[in-house]
């Protein structure tokens, strides 16, 4: 999605914080094999959150192993993965493809268009091996620019593309889990797209672009409502993600839910508090 689901590091156990790197290096490393370096490009944070959850859930054979990497040359990096980082893998690819094929439809963006034709065939692959989450990334950009361009502001209805794009992409296979997994992603999808909004508000109304915070913005309690939405989505999304038997790095993936996705948003308050205090 937009690189919100992250660690929070300061609040993380040094071994954990290892784990994770390697998770997300074994990932990287997924990238790179399967997609070369264009694959590499586009490392998705949210997706290693995914790779470490179904790994927790599943409890499958991980690899684990030391690398030489071009990104950090010097010494070796540790890696771990298995089949479902490839999944992760793949499904990072495929939403950075739509997410770059909407740049070059609506924004006329010759970097996107030139790095989405780079995806195409890849990304083609991946909807062959995945139709059912492919199916929903495409319903998601279709039915998001479609909203855009008839200005629908119903923060609840447009999020919920989001949602139900990664709720499909949390699913790897139909199983007994597949409900709250589906329902974790659809609360987390929602929480990311709002942030992703919310952060970019005043670009937008600056360049007259669609944002769905827009009607809301000059409301006195603006920043107050919009902190509770974003809670509530946040706190939907922890409900259903403690109703999955995860023991298997759980502390990494409570750190993600209950403080690493906030950080973003934390770091942005502090700027605008900023703001406002200078411009007293």
């Amino acid at each position: 999605m937009f690189g919100y689901v992250t660690v929070n590091e300061n609040e993380l156990k040094v071994r954990d914080a290892k784990r994770y790197k390697a998770f997300y290096c074994g990932l990287c490393r997924s990238l790179k094999k399967r997609y070369g370096l264009r694959g590499q490009v586009i490392l998705p944070y949210d997706m290693a959150f995914v790779d470490i959850l179904l790994n927790g859930l599943y409890e499958l054979p991980l690899t684990e192993e030391d690398r030489k990497c071009i990104v950090h040359p010097v010494g070796k990096q540790h890696m771990i993965y298995n089949d479902i980082t490839d999944y992760a893998a793949d499904m990072g690819l495929l939403l950075a493809w739509y997410k770059l094929r909407d740049d070059a439809e609506d924004d006329h963006d010759l970097k996107a268009a030139a790095a989405s034709r780079a995806l195409k065939k890849p990304a083609g692959r991946i909807a062959g091996a995945w139709p059912r989450q492919a199916e929903a990334c495409r319903r998601y950009v279709d039915t998001l620019r479609t909203y855009e361009e008839k200005k629908i502001y119903d923060l609840d209805l447009v999020a919920g593309l989001s949602g139900t794009a990664l709720g499909e992409i949390f699913v790897m296979k139909e199983d007994e889990w597949a409900e709250e997994l589906r329902s974790t992603g659809f609360y987390l999808g929602k929480f990311v797209y709002l942030m992703d909004a919310y952060e970019d508000l005043e670009k937008d109304l600056e360049k007259g672009h669609y944002n769905p915070w827009e009607p809301y913005r000059d409301r006195v309690d603006f920043e107050a409502a919009a902190e509770n939405i974003l809670t509530m989505m946040m706190a939907e999304c922890a409900k259903q993600f403690e109703k999955l038997p995860v023991v298997q790095d759980i502390d990494i993936l409570r750190n993600i839910v209950y403080s690493g996705v906030w950080m973003k948003y934390a770091e942005l308050r502090r700027k605008k508090e900023a703001d406002d205090s200078r411009s007293l």
